[in-house]
């Protein structure tokens, strides 16, 4: 990882903010995007803590505009010269049932799960077929393989980065890009806290493991995805998720 410059949406806080503490740990520079300055400030000093010789960077973005998606791309090969890893990180949940799920909810999702993938790799992949090197990473979930309850528009997002990685694997690899997926279980975030105590309950009841899982428990899975140690892996989903989908 030493020399390599990583770029991370949705780094401000949970499994992105994890993502970035585990890349730095291991060398890489970083570059933090996302809509809340403070929280990437915070995530940024955790990165210098884990590793004081990386350069990290921060940008704020909305990254489900592909203009603002585009600027800080631009920034970050102004500062870091080169950018060898993409993760797409940044997501929203809103469960709901079918018949009572608002457009404007549905919109939403597109926008920041799939549309905001989509803009970083378009946005990504220019500097890498230059370099003919690269590795693009999506975060997904267990939700887009398996699907559940009341989460249609949030699972048909996540399984649109599962098609994503496939397709843009395929178009990439000629030029030594690799682009792939993990999908996480149930972590434990901000975006889980507020899940349903049945729904939570039935989770931990199906886990091998016994257990949610943590930020940390993804991030080292992100990083040998990016790293040179998967050289060869592309167009995978890895599952992490303690054994609930088996």
């Amino acid at each position: 990882m030493i020399g390599k410059v990583a770029v991370i949406t949705g780094a401000s806080r949970g499994i992105g903010r994890a993502i970035a503490i585990d890349l730095a740990t291991n060398g890489a520079g970083v570059a933090l995007c996302g809509r809340d300055e403070l929280a990437l400030a915070e995530t940024q000093a955790a990165c210098r803590s884990a590793n004081p010789d990386a350069a990290v960077s921060t940008h704020v973005a909305d990254v489900a505009s592909e203009s603002d998606v585009n600027g800080a791309i631009a920034e970050v090969l102004a500062q870091h010269g080169r950018i060898d890893i993409a993760v797409a990180n940044a997501g929203q949940a809103k469960d709901g049932l079918i018949l009572r799920f608002r457009s404007a909810d549905l919109d939403r999702l597109i926008d920041v799960n799939l549309k905001s993938a989509f803009y970083l790799c378009a946005s990504v992949a220019k500097p890498m077929m230059k370099q003919r090197a690269g590795s693009i990473v999506l975060v997904s979930s267990i939700v887009g393989l398996a699907g559940n309850p009341g989460q249609s528009a949030y699972a048909a997002t996540k399984a649109g980065l599962l098609g994503l990685a496939k397709s843009l694997a395929k178009e990439l690899g000629s030029r030594n890009i690799r682009v792939n997926a993990v999908a996480p279980g149930l972590i434990e975030t901000a975006m889980t806290s507020e899940m349903p105590g049945p729904a939570r309950e039935h989770y931990l009841n199906t886990i091998a493991l016994g257990r949610a899982g943590t930020p940390q428990d993804v991030a080292p899975v992100v990083t040998f995805l990016a790293s040179d140690a998967a050289r060869y892996v592309t167009g995978q989903t890895l599952v992490v998720d303690g054994g609930f989908l088996m």
